[in-house]
C-alpha cells in the first residue's frame, strides 16, 4: 500500500509498505479522505515526544474493504462507508471504567506515540487502516468522503461542548475562528445558545456571521472583554470556548467569563507556559475551568449524527484537496495560519 512516511520531523516520502491484514474483530478500511490536524502540523515539525517513523492522519474515512473473522456479517460488510474510532483505549484502566476513555491511562505510551523501532502513528495517511469492529461508525452510502473526514474534528469539539452546562439562550463566547473555532460555532448555535466570536481576520468573522454567530469582533482593533460585557448586562460569556494556543489568550478567556459560567481550554497552549489567575475571582463568582482533548465515543457517535443527518454542514471550511502524492504542498498550506482544513485524497491509490 501507498503511505505518507515521516520518517524524521520534516523528512517524509511516499512509501510502498505491506497491505496490512485484519484479524478476527477487525476489519480493513480503505482510506478515502484525510485531513491535516495541527498536531499533524507538530509533528512534522517535530514539535512533541513520539517516535519516528510515524504515519500521522487522524481525521480520516473510507470504505470497508475486508472482514476479518467473527464480524457480524448482518452489521457490517464491504463497500460501507465508515469512520473508526481513534483512540486506542485499554476499556479497562480507571478513567475508561469512568466513561473518559479519551484520556484513558495507557495513551502516553502505547503504540500510537511511542513504537521504538517501528511504526507510531494513527495511520490514517495510508490506504489502507486496520479498525476494531467495536471501534466502527458506518455512514449513509449519500455521506461525501469530505463530509466524513471531519467526524473525528467535530467530534472533538462536541466534546467540548458537552463539558459545559450549555443552555438555551445562553451567551457563548468563541475565541479563535480558525476550522475548529468555527466548528465551535456551528454546534454551539446547534445547541441554542447566541454565539459570539473573538477572531483577528476579517474574512473568519464574515464566515462565523454566515454560520450562525451573531457578533464577530476584531480583537486587533476592539475591546473584546468591553464588548462582551455590554452584550450581556456586564456579566460575561456564560460558556466561553478558547481555541487558540497562546497563554496570554487563555487568561483573558477566564477573565471574560461570567459569574457562574464555563471557560474551555480547548487547544493545547503552546508554548504550554504558566498562566496567571485570578484564584480570587475563580472561587467568588464560582468560575469553572475545563480543559476539552480528543473525542469520547459519545462525542464520536453524536458527531456521526450531526454530519450524516446533515445538521452541520463542515464543507465551507475545507481550504483545499491535495493528492497525497501532494503531501509536501499540503502541508505548506495547511501551516499558514489563514488557512481552513486542507485534505489528502487516498482516492487514487493504486
Amino acid at each position: 500500500m501507498k503511505a505518507v512516511l515521516l520518517n524524521s520531523p520534516g523528512d517524509f516520502s511516499i512509501a510502498d509498505l505491506p497491505t496490512p491484514e485484519p484479524g478476527p474483530g477487525e476489519v480493513r478500511l480503505r482510506i478515502e479522505m484525510s485531513g491535516i490536524c495541527t498536531n499533524d502540523i507538530r509533528d512534522f515539525k517535530g514539535e512533541c515526544s513520539y517516535t519516528y517513523p510515524r504515519i500521522g492522519g487522524h481525521e480520516y474515512g473510507g470504505t470497508i474493504e475486508k472482514l476479518g473473522e467473527g464480524i457480524d456479517s448482518s452489521r457490517y460488510r464491504a463497500g460501507q462507508k465508515a469512520v473508526a474510532y481513534i483512540i486506542d483505549n485499554c476499556k479497562s484502566c480507571y478513567l475508561c471504567k469512568r466513561g473518559e476513555e479519551n484520556i484513558c491511562e495507557t495513551l502516553p505510551t502505547n503504540k500510537t506515540f511511542q513504537n521504538p523501532g517501528a511504526v507510531s502513528g494513527y495511520k490514517g495517511f495510508a490506504q489502507y487502516v486496520i479498525a476494531k469492529v467495536e471501534d466502527l461508525f458506518i455512514y449513509p452510502e449519500e455521506t461525501d468522503f469530505k463530509t466524513i473526514a471531519f467526524t473525528e474534528p467535530l467530534a472533538c469539539v462536541v466534546n467540548s461542548v458537552n463539558r459545559t452546562p450549555l443552555r438555551m439562550g445562553d451567551d457563548a463566547l468563541v475565541i479563535g475562528g480558525g476550522t475548529m473555532g468555527l466548528l465551535h460555532v456551528m454546534v454551539a448555535r446547534v445547541r441554542g445558545a447566541r454565539v459570539i466570536l473573538s477572531e483577528p481576520l476579517a474574512e473568519r468573522r464574515e464566515k462565523a456571521l454566515r454560520l450562525g454567530a451573531a457578533f464577530a469582533f476584531d480583537p486587533g482593533s476592539e475591546d473584546v472583554q468591553a464588548q462582551v460585557a455590554s452584550l450581556t448586562s456586564g456579566r460575561g460569556a456564560d460558556i466561553v470556548y478558547n481555541t487558540t494556543a497562546a497563554p496570554a489568550i487563555a487568561e483573558q478567556a477566564i477573565a471574560m467569563t461570567a459569574p457562574g459560567g464555563t471557560v474551555v481550554m480547548f487547544s493545547s497552549i503552546h508554548p504550554n507556559t504558566p498562566v496567571p489567575v485570578d484564584l480570587g475571582r475563580v472561587h467568588s463568582h464560582q468560575v469553572n475551568i475545563t480543559g476539552a482533548v480528543s473525542p469520547t465515543i459519545r462525542a464520536y457517535h453524536e458527531s456521526v449524527m450531526l454530519l450524516s443527518k446533515r445538521i452541520i454542514d463542515p464543507t465551507s471550511l475545507i481550504e483545499a484537496v491535495y493528492s497525497y502524492r501532494d503531501f509536501g504542498d499540503a502541508m505548506a498550506c495547511a501551516m499558514r495560519p489563514d488557512t481552513y482544513k486542507v485534505l489528502l485524497d487516498f482516492g487514487d491509490a493504486g
